[in-house]
């Protein structure tokens, strides 16, 4: 919209005649903007919503700051009517002609009379309060008509954008979370019985009462650019929309997390039942281990093997039993729980097995400990010394014999090394009677 010149002295033709062009100019490009604002869809849209909050309060301004627009507009026309029509009257205007055309085009010439109901509803529009009425120079209303336009047509800019932006976006969330409702449904996600389905009702919830807010006070939900005074400078505000989003995004992972027990629910099954077999295999081995470490080994502390774990078991029949009942929600968390319990039941089996068996371990490495040194005694032709060979049946009969004392038999075994150890380091005297014996040097 257009900027006339200020007001100065009587206009001679020529300036009359450019003051017409330039008018008749700004009165065209006037029209077609109140013409455009007249038919834009967010004003359609806001005339026939029904508005609350801040929306209402600036539409009900603005509707009436577009009513005043018209009238102002109607004012501008009949006054640049009235100067074209005082020009043609002659084609060189006289003194009085041009007189009157300065008066009109420069001074406080045009009258606007306004509704009562506009006037209440734009109080600031009018310079006093109550009147129904008021004079105007062509540059003040063009003034006048370019604030009214630009705080109008940022009210409409604005509530069609997000009109434009929100609901369309909701709607299409909404459909997805029927879907996701639906898909929740059949794997046994409801509300009441899984958090999941009591997200997807809050989320529903949040959704309807955003898109009727939405509908109903746009504005409401509309972020002003720092520092733009263009007509709809901003952005929609979409905080609560990207929140209820991410919410839904979360529910339908852990609803994927639930079809995909559904799909290998029996093979995890299968898993669990063969890894708690071998762990109750491995603590009946246990068992019968520590009878035998008691039968042979003396003077020692076995520890004592406990039973199956029946809890387990009992929690596995359940999981059973949800799978068959297609309670996926519920089988879900309950074979997380019992994979980790099951490996850690299988390898305590496993330990109290080592912890049973160990006396027998130590046995069974002084018994080889000591057949290695016969073998390096006998290497050195020692074989048949009497006094290694008592050292070495003592420590023998304690080991083969039940039940075995480690201490006394470790004890033994230790002097038996050190026998050997003394006899190994001791010089070898040569026989005289028959040639030099080096079978034993190395």
């Amino acid at each position: 919209m257009g900027v006339t010149d200020p007001a100065g002295p009587v206009m001679d033709r020529d300036e009359v005649d450019r003051a017409l062009a330039r008018l008749g100019a700004e009165h065209e490009a006037i029209e077609t903007s109140l013409l455009a604002l007249q038919d834009h869809a967010g004003r359609r849209l806001l005339e026939g919503a029904e508005l609350t909050g801040t929306t209402r309060e600036r539409w009900t301004t603005a509707d009436a700051s577009i009513t005043l627009l018209w009238a102002y507009f109607d004012a501008y026309t009949d006054a640049l009517r009235s100067a074209r029509e005082i020009r043609a009257r002659r084609r060189w205007s006289s003194r009085e002609d041009l007189v009157e055309l300065t008066e009109l085009l420069r001074g406080d010439s045009v009258t606007v009379a306004g509704s009562a109901t506009a006037t209440a509803n734009a109080p600031t529009l009018l310079s006093a309060a109550g009147r129904l009425s008021e004079r105007f120079s062509l540059v003040t209303l063009v003034d006048r008509m370019n604030e009214l336009y630009a705080t109008s047509l940022d009210m409409v800019v604005t509530a069609d954008a997000v009109w434009s932006a929100l609901p369309a976006r909701i709607d299409l969330l909404a459909a997805e979370l029927q879907r996701t409702r639906k898909l929740a449904h059949s794997v046994g996600v409801r509300p009441g019985e899984h958090p999941a389905g009591d997200d997807l009702e809050r989320i529903t919830r949040t959704l309807t009462r955003l898109r009727e807010d939405v509908v109903s006070d746009p504005l409401g939900f509309w972020v002003p650019a720092q520092g733009s005074s263009a007509p709809g400078g901003g952005r929609p505000d979409t905080t609560v929309y990207d929140r209820e989003a991410q919410a839904l995004e979360e529910v339908r992972r852990e609803i994927d997390a639930v079809l995909t027990v559904r799909q290998d629910a029996e093979a995890r099954l299968i898993r669990l039942r063969d890894v708690l077999s071998r762990a109750d295999r491995t603590l009946a081995e246990a068992r019968t281990a520590r009878g035998e470490v008691l039968a042979k080994i003396a003077a020692t502390e076995v520890p004592v093997v406990s039973g199956p774990p029946t809890a387990l078991q009992e929690q596995l029949a359940t999981a059973a039993e949800y799978r068959r009942t297609a309670q996926w929600h519920r089988l879900s968390p309950l074979l997380e729980s019992l994979e980790q319990k099951a490996e850690d039941e299988l390898l305590r089996a496993r330990e109290s097995l080592t912890a049973v068996t160990a006396p027998l371990a130590v046995r069974a490495e002084l018994r080889g400990r000591l057949d290695a040194y016969k073998a390096k005694v006998a290497r050195h032709g020692l074989a048949e010394d009497p006094f290694l060979i008592e050292r070495y049946d003592a420590a023998r009969r304690m080991l083969w014999s039940a039940p075995c004392d480690l201490r006394v038999a470790e004890q033994a075994v230790l002097r038996y090394q050190q026998a050997a150890a003394e006899a190994l380091a001791a010089p070898r005297v040569p026989q005289q009677s028959g040639p030099e014996d080096r079978r034993g040097e190395q």
